[in-house]
């Protein structure tokens, strides 16, 4: 990432710092841009801390455009670890998968066939030899193919989140937090001029970006725009362990399991997000998480393994209507940008480069030309 010059210092608002906001923010603020960072929570501990926090485009093949962002965002996450240093945040260990089915396994490796044709890197292993040389815990039968993605990742989102803003603010950015926007007010021309915060204050901007993650449809509601959204919750269940016996990221058949650092694992499971709009309580989807976990890693189920400490969260994921991000200018308001995705965690550095050069100067990239927020029709 090559740090440019402004030839003017353009004030911008940034609405929402969890890891897209913090991504542009960052990137504004080592361009030159006087930044002001506002969250009505504390930075990263919204959806950012509990997503699964999965680098990787394996999955995003519905669209090569998409495909080739999220490589573009892994390939930036390994730049920006070498940029800010990767303690704490960053764990490039890969990311292991099988199906419990025929017809399922047969889709993985027609999937994994594909992957290869587009340079992508995928091993196919045995589970005998994946318990052999990577993960020794898992219950995965000898013979069932297993599917290694050596180049993936899994982050700390919000340890990445406060070094961003961190190294922002030592920039000279402002942070607000504890305190939500009110209003956006816009001048004769009908471009962005000012933002008033929930506790009375007035922030004099040349530009908004909205990276509300979930409450990104309000906010752009408050320039008469819409943003339409999908309501889409997931619930993330994290365990405390002795040592958190898994190295990487796995998707087993019925629930994914990641290590959260060196004593604590995050698990998750679309099977069971079907129930959280059923009321069943979140400590019973949090017992079914784990019940599924043991089956995989049977060290999950052992009282001298896992400890009493145990969060579960239900979070509304940020994910435009379509299912692709809104990223980008909006010409019929200008100076009003959008970063809204499902994909934060993966898409964050990339997102975060390619908006603060549009921003400042006026390139719109062509690596985002699917995703700018005028296919939405107003």
């Amino acid at each position: 990432m090559k740090v440019g010059c402004v030839r003017r210092r353009e004030r911008v608002a940034v609405i929402g710092v969890g890891v897209l906001g913090a991504s542009v923010g960052w990137n504004l603020s080592r361009r030159g841009a006087e930044v002001v960072f506002v969250d009505a929570g504390r930075p990263g501990e919204g959806v950012t801390n509990w997503s699964f926090s999965w680098v990787n485009a394996g999955t995003k093949t519905e669209r090569r455009s998409y495909f080739d962002l999220n490589v573009a965002g892994m390939a930036a996450h390994r730049e920006l670890a070498e940029t800010i240093g990767p303690d704490s945040w960053w764990y490039p260990s890969g990311h292991l998968r099988w199906a419990g089915d025929p017809a399922a396994e047969a889709k993985l490796l027609e999937t994994a066939e594909l992957l290869t044709g587009w340079d992508y890197r995928v091993e196919v292993c045995t589970g005998a030899e994946v318990r052999r040389r990577l993960e020794p815990a898992l219950a995965v039968p000898g013979r069932t193919p297993v599917l290694f993605y050596p180049d993936e990742a899994w982050v700390h989102g919000r340890h990445l989140v406060g070094r961003l803003v961190g190294r922002a603010v030592e920039s000279g950015a402002e942070h607000r937090s504890g305190t939500a926007v009110r209003d956006i007010g816009t001048g004769a021309d009908g471009s962005i001029r000012t933002v008033t915060l929930s506790d009375g204050s007035r922030l004099d901007v040349d530009a908004v970006v909205n990276a509300a993650g979930p409450g990104a449809s309000r906010v752009a509601g408050l320039i008469a725009r819409h943003l339409p959204m999908r309501r889409e919750p997931g619930v993330v269940n994290r365990i405390g362990c002795a040592q958190a016996p898994v190295h990487r990221v796995v998707h087993a058949p019925h629930i994914a399991i990641r290590p959260d650092g060196d004593a604590s694992v995050v698990l998750h499971s679309g099977e069971i997000d079907a129930l959280i709009d059923t009321g069943e309580d979140p400590a019973e989807l949090a017992r079914l998480l784990h019940e599924s976990a043991r089956h995989v890693v049977p060290e999950l189920g052992d009282s001298g393994v896992v400890q009493t400490v145990t969060q579960t969260r239900v979070a509304f994921r940020p994910i435009p209507a379509d299912g692709f991000p809104s990223v980008g200018a909006v010409p019929s308001v200008p100076g009003y940008y959008e970063a809204v995705s499902h994909s934060g965690i993966t898409l964050g550095p990339v997102i975060g480069g390619l908006l603060a050069s549009e921003i400042l100067g006026g390139k719109r990239d062509e690596m985002l030309a699917d995703f700018r927020p005028e296919r939405f029709p107003q």
